[in-house]
């Protein structure tokens, strides 16, 4: 249970800090009502909405705005959102997969090929970076939750498969499959997590020198810009150098 890829320490240190509240709060709304619309209103019967309040809840969104989100989905005038993934590499050859949450397929795919294209990376056809990845649960909590042996001794308590541990937090990995079976008992120990969701782990790693770093930030920045824009995993590692010397 070791190695990490800084991939979300990054978002964290600079791109996270730099994003409009009201951005965020409108990405987590939307997931929010998807999950409502497509299963029950109520999160005890509701697996993956409930996993959505929780993200919500870890980010500080006000219980009004969660609730809201959640009667949108009965509303008669609800868009109709649907998921998309998009795959392709970003400066340095780092592969990148972006899912998205859209009312308009096509607007949505014109916009993250107008990014790829114009910020120095390559759009690609479905399943041309998938194989990079594995797809796995993902639950990841502060390192406030307590000791790196406690928090793994819970994990494969709970069923998980994989423990990774970075400056900021503990990322569990599981079958995605067992997601919410193995989310329940690990918030019942350890409280709410900083987010739980269905992710693209990187199998293989690619090592971004200096001079691409700035580049590739840039072009993680502009996917993340777009509203429509859900999540983006990458499979590059950045050393503590490169990032100390971009001040990120």
């Amino acid at each position: 249970m070791a190695g990490h890829s800084k991939f979300k320490n990054i978002m964290f240190r600079k791109g996270a800090q730099d994003k409009k509240r009201a951005k965020l709060f409108t990405k987590l709304a939307k997931e929010i009502t998807v999950s409502a619309k497509l299963g029950m209103p109520d999160p005890e019967h509701n697996p993956r909405l409930r996993s959505a309040i929780s993200n919500a809840r870890a980010q500080s969104m006000p219980k009004d705005n969660i609730q809201r989100a959640i009667d949108r989905a009965s509303g008669s005038d609800t868009q109709n959102f649907e998921e998309a993934r998009y795959e392709g590499y970003a400066p340095g050859k780092v592969a990148v997969i972006v899912e998205a949450l859209t009312d308009n397929k096509n607007r949505t795919a014109a916009e993250v090929r107008a990014i790829f294209n114009k910020m120095g990376g390559v759009f690609g056809e479905s399943n041309s970076v998938s194989f990079n990845f594995e797809r796995v649960g993902c639950i990841q909590f502060s390192l406030d939750a307590g000791d790196e042996e406690k928090i793994m001794e819970i994990a494969l308590e709970a069923g998980a498969e994989d423990m990774e541990v970075d400056q900021e937090s503990y990322s569990i990995y599981c079958a995605p499959d067992q997601l919410h079976s193995v989310l329940a008992p690990l918030s019942d120990k350890l409280g709410d997590p900083m987010f739980s969701r269905l992710d693209w782990k990187p199998l293989v790693k690619v090592e971004v020198v200096s001079d691409k770093v700035e580049q590739l930030f840039n072009f993680i920045s502009a996917l993340n810009d777009n509203d429509d824009v859900q999540h983006i995993s990458a499979n590059y590692e950045i050393d503590d150098e490169s990032l100390i010397n971009l001040n990120l």
